[in-house]
């Protein structure tokens, strides 16, 4: 049987694209990739074969990647030189024989002019060595992350409110857990020889998209009472987190995401990921409700 190995398998996305393939193949079909393997001992308990890699080592990920058909390229981490590791997976896929990459940048609305450091251009330069590599691939981009919601309102919104640089502009969010099932469904089929999905690129989309201030009101709501939506200026914002121990070049990362929700650069049209799903994406309001549950008071 052709065999998908799924790269970061220790990090967030990887482990559960693995843990969703887990419910659709056999464990003996699938591979993760990790630099420590003891950080995967939860899937090879499961029968998941986890290899050593790192990106920077391009002749060890040609070793790592040998037998494997369809690679997961989870992305490196934003300012870890992510060109030269994104380089060095393609490279590798290509001296291994892997048939197809799929991989995941950030969604680029056509003709959008915003631009998120570290992400955007890397990105791009990822989809290009893809494009020209001679595999095929495709891509699932993604929205920000409902994950994420907490961490971008300060962690704290129930006690201080909704604290943001101004702006009316919304994004359609998805969970971590409903992109990673995409990913598994997408894999599989690659795997099984469908070709719908060659040198195709979807927008993974939640669905609706929601603002701050839309964020605000579903925390009202599931709180019972008035959580604010509070304009705050770039600088207060960065220092307000720098204040919970945030290192500032994070915070100032934070602000990045911020500036392009507000900015509306993630309000495409919603239905890519609905359809590989076969059913509706966790909503914000959902999420929420799940995250903030027994908080009402």
């Amino acid at each position: 049987m052709p065999r998908i190995l799924v790269t970061g398998a220790t990090g967030n996305i990887g482990r559960l694209t693995l843990r969703h393939l887990l419910k659709r193949r056999p464990a003996g079909d699938l591979v993760g990739l990790a630099r420590d393997p003891a950080k995967a001992a939860d899937l090879a308990a499961a029968g998941i074969e986890i290899r050593r890699g790192d990106y920077f080592d391009r002749e060890g990920l040609a070793r790592a990647f040998a037998g494997i058909d369809t690679l997961m390229l989870v992305s490196a981490t934003a300012f870890t030189d992510r060109d030269t590791q994104h380089r060095s997976a393609v490279e590798a896929a290509v001296a291994a024989g892997v048939r197809h990459v799929v991989a995941m940048p950030i969604i680029r609305e056509p003709g959008s002019t915003f631009v998120m450091p570290q992400v955007t251009r890397e990105d791009r330069f990822m989809e290009e060595r893809l494009e020209a590599s001679g595999l095929g691939w495709t891509l699932l981009a993604h929205p920000p992350f409902l994950d994420s919601i907490e961490f971008f309102v300060g962690g704290d919104a129930l006690e201080s409110g909704v604290r943001v640089p101004p702006g009316a502009g919304k994004a359609g969010f998805a969970a971590r857990d409903d992109l990673a099932e995409a990913h598994a469904v997408v894999l599989g089929e690659i795997a099984d020889g469908e070709r719908r999905h060659d040198s195709r690129a979807y927008a993974l989309y939640g669905d609706p998209a929601v603002s701050f201030a839309d964020t605000a009101a579903l925390l009202s709501t599931l709180a019972g009472r008035d959580v604010p939506y509070v304009t705050v200026p770039d600088a207060d914002y960065i220092a307000r987190l720098v204040a919970k121990g945030l290192p500032e070049p994070a915070a100032a990362f934070a602000l990045a995401w911020v500036q392009g929700i507000n900015e509306g650069a993630w309000n495409g049209a919603p239905g890519d990921l609905a359809t590989l799903l076969g059913r509706k994406p966790v909503s914000a309001d959902t999420f929420l409700r799940a995250r903030f549950a027994g908080s009402e008071r």
